[in-house]
């Protein structure tokens, strides 16, 4: 991923209401055949900016398809360190919470299996921690059939 690239990523998210539509055109620019990590980053991105469950989960299946095609070489070379397996837990944690959110449980439990299966990937630091505890609140979630959005009583 270029810095140019990242740089445009940046003022995107800091642009508030417009934030969508610019990472939109960076999306479009960068193409279906574009660099993955630049595919994978907008991609999980444009989740987080939709409400709709099922608008996030089309932009979170983009993100996990774009991750890949992602190789380790290609991580290191633009993120010292950062490996493929290593994005997993976080991607299948929101698939997981979009097919809960929109009540496809069995989809959602599924997904939550393969963030499991991936954690140990992740580090034992904050940001790991943070993904472990998110996997297992989805999860008792999912055992409650509880759809509603996180935070939310149902």
């Amino acid at each position: 991923m270029t810095e140019t690239t990242m740089d445009a990523v940046a003022a995107a998210l800091a642009a508030g209401p417009e934030a969508r539509r610019r990472l939109l055109a960076i999306w479009n620019a960068a193409g279906p055949d574009g660099d993955p990590l630049v595919r994978c980053t907008l991609a999980h991105h444009l989740a987080d900016l939709h409400p709709d469950p099922a608008d996030a989960l089309t932009w979170n299946r983009r993100a996990l398809d774009a991750a890949d095609a992602l190789t380790d070489d290609h991580l290191d070379a633009h993120h010292p360190g950062l490996r493929a397996a290593g994005l997993y837990p976080s991607l299948h944690l929101n698939l997981a919470e979009d097919h809960r959110r929109l009540g496809a449980f069995t989809a959602a439990a599924r997904h939550i299996e393969a963030a499991r299966a991936h954690a140990p990937a992740l580090a034992d630091d904050p940001y790991g921690r943070l993904v472990r505890d998110a996997i297992e609140r989805t999860a008792a979630a999912i055992d409650r059939g509880d759809s509603a959005p996180a935070g939310r009583a149902r």
